[in-house]
């Protein structure tokens, strides 16, 4: 059993993990979408909320229309809700969430800090204002983004990046030897050869249009901080844990504040699963798109398993294994 353990004295204690930006493809949640009419509620309601054709973003947009910023981040989220919600129509709730960076909003939802109506059209404004960022720090058609480092520590990337004259910053803490890093498109142009030149085995760009979680997103989280400042976050009802600390989510006014502070702060995700495994969790479930959420569960040699849940075979998969 999966269910939230208030309910059954033998459930397991699960967690849901949301994926954010980097896990979208094209046609993700047609299965979804096609077998269920919770589903087609959701993107025809979240489609009003939003005023964009969820259905046709997510099954007619080409890999490039999909990955901008502004699109991506509404999109991601149709999904990994669709997956909370056909989950917990099996009996499967979470016990407590946590999302990285942009999935840290689908995991507000889960813990009811959020409704459905506010995260929405949250989502689709946090979007354009990071897409807006992102347009001032291009030159041209050469705009900013992302990396990934590979092979070193985070405390090297950390110290790599003070020491260079780089415009790139760690914003991603992924594993023991996979930090992100996020500049300008000149930075990230020459960081593959300074971080190469430094030890790094591998260096891979990332599917994102912007550097998120970073200095240079300054002005987006000022921005943001207006929309955000007229919603009432309530106190999480599950356990949920925060990119920024990496720790438990004490009230709605600190779920608030850190979601400002995401902006442009790390993603403190190693942090997040020691929290999690503290919580003696007994199952992770991959609630949304792709498999990178569980690919880095793995890095961390637990014994609790990590499930994906984002396809309608994944998700049948876990309701015939653990519902009742």
């Amino acid at each position: 059993m999966v269910r939230s353990h208030s309910m059954k004295s033998d459930i397991l204690l699960n967690c849901f993990l949301f994926p954010g930006q980097g896990a979208q493809y094209p046609g993700m949640g047609r299965d979804l979408w096609e077998s269920s009419s919770v589903v087609k509620k959701l993107f025809a309601d979240a489609s009003e909320w939003t005023g964009m054709d969820i259905p046709e973003l997510l099954f007619e947009s080409s890999e490039e229309e999909l990955k901008k910023t502004e699109n991506t981040q509404v999109g991601i989220t149709a999904v990994n809700l669709a997956v909370l919600l056909l989950l917990k129509e099996a009996g499967i709730r979470p016990d407590a969430a946590a999302g990285f960076s942009l999935g840290e909003f689908s995991a507000l939802a889960a813990a009811e800090v959020l409704n459905l109506e506010e995260v929405f059209p949250l989502v689709k404004k946090r979007g354009a204002i990071m897409a807006a960022a992102a347009e001032k720090l291009s030159a041209g058609e050469n705009g900013p983004g992302m990396a990934a480092v590979m092979g070193l520590s985070p405390d090297r990337v950390q110290e790599l990046c003070a020491n260079s004259d780089l415009e790139l910053y760690a914003a991603n803490f992924n594993s023991p030897d996979q930090t992100v890093v996020g500049g300008t498109h000149t930075a990230l142009v020459q960081g593959k050869e300074y971080f190469t030149g430094n030890g790094a085995k591998r260096w891979i760009p990332l599917k994102v249009s912007a550097p998120f979680h970073t200095p240079l997103m300054r002005d987006a989280r000022s921005e943001f901080a207006e929309v955000v400042r007229t919603l009432n976050f309530k106190d999480p009802a599950i356990r949920l844990i925060s990119n920024v600390s990496g720790k438990l989510v004490t009230s709605g006014e600190d779920a608030r504040e850190l979601c400002l502070a995401q902006v442009i702060s790390p993603v403190r995700w190693t942090a997040e699963e020691e929290t999690i495994l503290a919580l003696k969790t007994e199952i992770c479930i991959e609630a949304g798109p792709g498999k990178v959420l569980s690919g880095l569960w793995k890095k961390i040699n637990s014994d609790v398993p990590c499930l994906n849940a984002g396809t309608l075979d994944e998700i049948n998969t876990i309701r015939n294994t653990y519902s009742s």
